[in-house]
């Protein structure tokens, strides 16, 4: 969680005294650029939570002249200055890794016209309620224009950045610059091969699950979910002081170390879906949080990228979330929400929350497995998208073809096939393949903090997560993108960043729940 500042200078501070001036300026300079950014993230969150419906005209305008601003200051003369000047000196690691960061930031953004990164924003803020009003009319036609500009505007962003490499990989490092496109690749055609006949081994299992032990009970009224996910919120130790739960048409996290906000969004016939998604957008906010107070507004006080990140919330929803031991201590405040759920047993919303579905469409009502089959679809899709090989029109027939082979369904309408997803609204390519690797993440993550904390398992089954707070803090939150990914996985867990832990957990898992062979 958010932390005071330690009572011992940190490395930085130590130096403060004798710091360049090149490098105060540089601070200066990126703190003005950090505060533009996080007052357009409040408004991009009102837009989403708050915003009456005909606002959009001035609030695109509104943040379109903030993406410009922040673009502006970052490209300022004064911070190419303070960099250069800054190559030839000797830093402590921290400032040399607080460089490192801005640098790459820089010389991406001096490279795009500001004019290019205004329309970029304005084109995301129209889009927005384009798409809700397509999604809730199934009509992915009126969506298309926006999604075919975004298309163009990013081909154009990317060739700006570097006209000689893939257009989809420069975007990709938007969202995970540590991380090659090709490691991605690997990483995904790893979790398809091992889930594809997984999935299809549990669904020709014979195992007795109580998948319907929460659906059979009837309806759950959307108040008493959300005074539920309150609840689990304040057990899993969100401070309410530095952040608000509400509701959005896709559930996000969003905030700073002093200001992290999350939502979620209720379905009546089940409960289960707002509940991991306030888990999960639990795991961003509590990185956001962990993030030191004292770096506020430098590289060291934002978070890595995007696949850490997702780490965060995957190890909160599933190892914890989704863990038997979390039912063991968390049902019986379920039941005080909804006392018909009284006669079951932990085992059987343990099933329940890992059920592995034959026939979900959604992704984030996916189960565990299936989920990545989603990120899949999508990632292939949008790649083909910018490499010019389908066309805009071609999404809904493509997406389709795609569930159907890989998830053995197909959408009847496209609300909840193409249109389901908030990303291409935002204009967000690249970012779909971070939530897989943020999943292979969680589990190196988890399972080397079970080999630290003593017992992790039963801390979890009395209601008891500071340990596991702690762990996450001191490893990961607290050194913000000191560290470049694998270098902080490896300090976190010992071992480079590789896709064998998420293996090792889904066939032990799985495997015993389904009866499986692989067990």
């Amino acid at each position: 969680m958010a932390t005071d500042a330690p009572e011992a200078a940190s490395e930085s501070e130590r130096d403060d005294e004798h710091a360049p001036d090149a490098y105060e300026t540089l601070l200066e300079e990126y703190r003005r650029v950090a505060n533009v950014r996080s007052a357009t993230g409040v408004l991009r969150w009102d837009q989403q939570v708050m915003m009456p419906e005909e606002g959009t005209p001035a609030r695109s305008q509104q943040l379109s002249t903030l993406s410009s601003l922040s673009h502006d200051l970052l490209t300022d003369d004064a911070v190419g200055d303070a960099l250069d000047e800054l190559e030839a000196t000797d830093l402590s690691d921290e400032r040399a890794a607080v460089v490192r960061e801005i640098r790459r930031e820089y010389d991406r953004a001096v490279a795009v016209p500001s004019d290019l990164i205004e329309e970029i924003s304005t084109t995301a803020s129209e889009a927005l309620p384009a798409w809700q009003q397509a999604k809730a009319d199934d009509d992915f036609e009126a969506f298309a224009p926006y999604l075919r500009k975004h298309v163009e505007l990013k081909r154009e962003y990317a060739e700006h950045i570097d006209p000689d490499r893939d257009a989809y990989e420069v975007l990709f490092e938007d969202f995970e610059p540590c991380l090659s496109l090709e490691r991605a690749e690997s990483i995904l055609e790893t979790l398809r091969e091992t889930l594809v006949a997984m999935i299809e081994e549990i669904r020709a299992s014979d195992a007795d699950l109580a998948t319907d032990a929460f659906t059979a009970l009837g309806e759950y009224p959307a108040d008493k979910q959300e005074a539920l996910c309150r609840d689990v919120l304040s057990a899993l130790g969100y401070p309410w002081e530095r952040g608000r739960l509400d509701t959005a048409p896709h559930p996000f996290s969003s905030g700073t170390t002093f200001d992290a906000r999350v939502t979620t969004r209720f379905d009546e016939s089940d409960p289960l879906g707002s509940l991991t998604s306030t888990v999960h957008e639990f795991g961003h906010a509590t990185y956001t949080l962990g993030l030191a107070d004292e770096h506020y507004g430098t590289p060291l006080g934002e978070d890595r990228d995007l696949s850490v990140h997702e780490s965060q919330s995957r190890l909160w929803e599933n190892h914890v979330g989704r863990s038997q031991a979390f039912w063991e201590s968390f049902l019986p405040t379920f039941t005080e929400h909804f006392p018909k759920a009284g006669e079951l047993t932990p085992q059987e919303a343990y099933e329940a929350v890992n059920q592995v579905y034959e026939d979900n469409l959604i992704r984030v009502e996916a189960d565990e497995l299936t989920y990545h089959l989603h990120i899949i679809v999508r990632f292939e899709i949008e790649r083909a998208l910018i490499a010019g090989e389908i066309d805009v029109e071609e999404v809904p027939e493509v997406w389709n073809d795609k569930y159907e082979e890989y998830l053995g369904i197909r959408p009847e309408t496209d609300a909840e096939g193409c249109l389901q997803d908030i990303h291409w609204s935002h204009g967000n390519f690249g970012y779909f393949p971070t939530y897989s690797l943020g999943s292979v993440m969680a589990a190196q993550l988890y399972a080397a903090a079970e080999e630290e904390i003593d017992d992790l398992a039963e801390r979890v089954a009395d209601g008891d997560f500071g340990a596991l707070h702690e762990w996450l803090t001191e490893n990961v939150h607290r050194h913000g993108a000191r560290y470049e990914t694998n270098e902080l996985v490896e300090q976190a867990t010992g071992a480079e960043f590789t896709a064998d832990a998420f293996v090792d957990y889904v066939t032990t898992k799985y495997g015993e729940l389904y009866d499986l062979d692989v067990v």
